[in-house]
């Protein structure tokens, strides 16, 4: 639920200049979330909004932009964070992480954009990546390791 609200929250700030966290709990609503103007708060934060100046010289949310160095990084840490295993089978890998945080380290090896990674399915705790061949699904498991220590 929190992921599906905060991805409608980047949808919303990038259809409308929202002002405000009550704003943006009442578009919320309108696309069927039920949040409290403290659940948003923690949403921004959690998105890393700032504040721009828009239209007729008012502030609205936005998101922050990176640098794509500054976007890997970001990327490679979500996944050292997620991490529990991973294991090939063929050109399958099989990818173990904490509780909850598969869909976050599913979409950190989307975005790292790694040749080799056709892409991934991620349920609670467990990440399948589709590898183009058997021989580079030992190079992502290397890379993988590398990246988390495991």
């Amino acid at each position: 639920m929190k992921n599906a609200r905060q991805e409608e929250i980047l949808k919303l700030i990038e259809q409308y200049e929202i002002e405000t966290q009550e704003e943006l709990a009442a578009r919320l609503g309108d696309a069927g979330f039920n949040a409290t103007q403290a659940t948003v708060s923690r949403d921004i934060r959690a998105l890393a909004l700032h504040k721009v100046q828009g239209s007729g010289g008012r502030l609205h949310y936005a998101v922050r932009t990176e640098s794509q160095e500054d976007l890997s990084g970001r990327y490679k840490r979500a996944l050292e964070d997620a991490f529990v295993s991973v294991d090939i089978s063929m050109n399958i890998a099989v990818i173990h992480t904490v509780s909850g945080m598969a869909m976050a380290a599913a979409a950190a090896i989307d975005h790292l954009g790694w040749e080799e990674v056709l892409g991934c399915i991620a349920g609670d705790d467990t990440i399948i990546a589709v590898i183009r061949s058997p021989e580079m699904a030992e190079v992502v498991r290397k890379r993988i390791e590398s990246i988390t220590g495991g």
